[in-house]
């Protein structure tokens, strides 16, 4: 298959996936994705249907042929085919297709082991383009047994796993994520509609994905309960049992060390130099200094996903856009399509 070929394909996933979140239309192929996302829903208690339908509806507007275009040219995809291995994270719907995506344009074959927390709409994807061109099994094999036959292996997890993935693959060539989490800095001058955006990108995905903000770092000054009141339309997230056990949990472990933090209904806010904070829990810290700020950022860059704030520092992005990153925005700063076309 070409690679104007592969494009093709991929554009015309894309195309679907739009039709299917404007409900364009009811087929056989979107009663067949219905199916894919409520067995995703019974599957997984934080898929729930309007976290899905916004993950397809980026990835409808990232499939289009312009940006995927402009995405290829910067690189030489002429070279041998290889077998690249794929360990899917199971954390946030379709959290893998990316590292798919790059595989596939890179006109290598994917040997990918499925989250069992998100198996369903990656099969119908690969269903879906499959069914449009019958030469696509060449670049996909989904693995029921053990994780084999591969040249390459890009493997996502935690900390803990990804511990075990680089012991495990230390001889072969690799991509080996772990645990990121995302934070934002604010001045006080932000707007309310910023703060609101800011919960967006706190509570998306219930706070489950390493572009979600789980620290706030603010002025000396600021008066925490500005935060609380520009996140409550968020307050109906306690309605997930599995978040609001979360929730309950954390809660008690803090009333029983004696710690203090702000309870809000919905999730908790505690102050803490931590980076990353569990679910249902947002860390906040006071700063004095932006030069001091920096370089404790510049400390944690290993741990940091990306920054969000109103151009406070450098590289940081607006609020409200944590979840749409672009298309060549790369988990942990890996270049995925150079550590592919230097292997084939």
């Amino acid at each position: 298959m070409k690679l104007n070929q592969r494009i093709n394909l991929l554009c015309e996933l894309g195309s679907f996936l739009q039709s299917y979140c404007d409900g364009v239309k009811k087929d056989e192929i979107t009663l067949k994705l219905d199916s894919a996302v409520l067995e995703s829903i019974s599957i997984n208690p934080f898929f729930q249907k309007e976290n899905i339908l916004y993950n397809l509806n980026y990835w409808a507007k990232t499939l289009k042929q312009g940006k995927i275009n402009s995405f290829v040219s910067k690189y030489d995809l002429n070279k041998k085919q290889i077998n690249v291995g794929i360990i899917m994270a199971g954390n946030i719907p379709l959290v893998g297709f990316h590292d798919f995506m790059c595989v596939f344009l890179s006109g290598n074959k994917s040997i990918i082991k499925l989250s069992s927390k998100d198996n369903k709409l990656f099969k119908f994807m690969f269903s879906f383009l499959k069914d449009l061109s019958p030469s696509f099994e060449k670049y996909i094999k989904i693995l029921n047994d053990r994780f084999r036959n591969f040249d390459a292996v890009i493997a996502t997890g935690t900390d803990l796993s990804a511990n075990q993935f680089k012991k495990y693959f230390k001889n072969i060539p690799n991509i080996i994520r772990n645990s990121r989490y995302s934070v934002t800095i604010l001045d006080g001058n932000e707007s309310n509609e910023d703060l609101k955006k800011l919960s967006f990108d706190i509570f998306m995905y219930y706070g489950l994905g390493c572009r979600n903000v789980s620290k706030i770092f603010i002025p000396t000054d600021y008066d925490i309960n500005h935060l609380i009141n520009n996140f409550t339309e968020w307050k109906n997230i306690i309605n997930n049992s599995t978040y609001y056990n979360n929730y309950i949990y954390y809660k008690t472990i803090f009333l029983m060390n004696r710690d203090k933090f702000l309870d809000t209904g919905f999730c908790i806010l505690k102050k803490s130099t931590k980076i990353g904070s569990p679910i249902s829990c947002i860390f906040y810290e006071h700063y004095s200094s932006l030069k001091q700020l920096k370089k404790n950022l510049k400390q944690n860059a290993d741990k940091i996903q990306c920054i969000v704030s109103n151009n406070i520092v450098e590289n940081s992005i607006e609020f409200g856009s944590t979840q749409s990153p672009s298309i060549d925005d790369y988990a942990d700063k890996i270049n995925t399509m150079e550590f592919l076309l230097k292997l084939s």
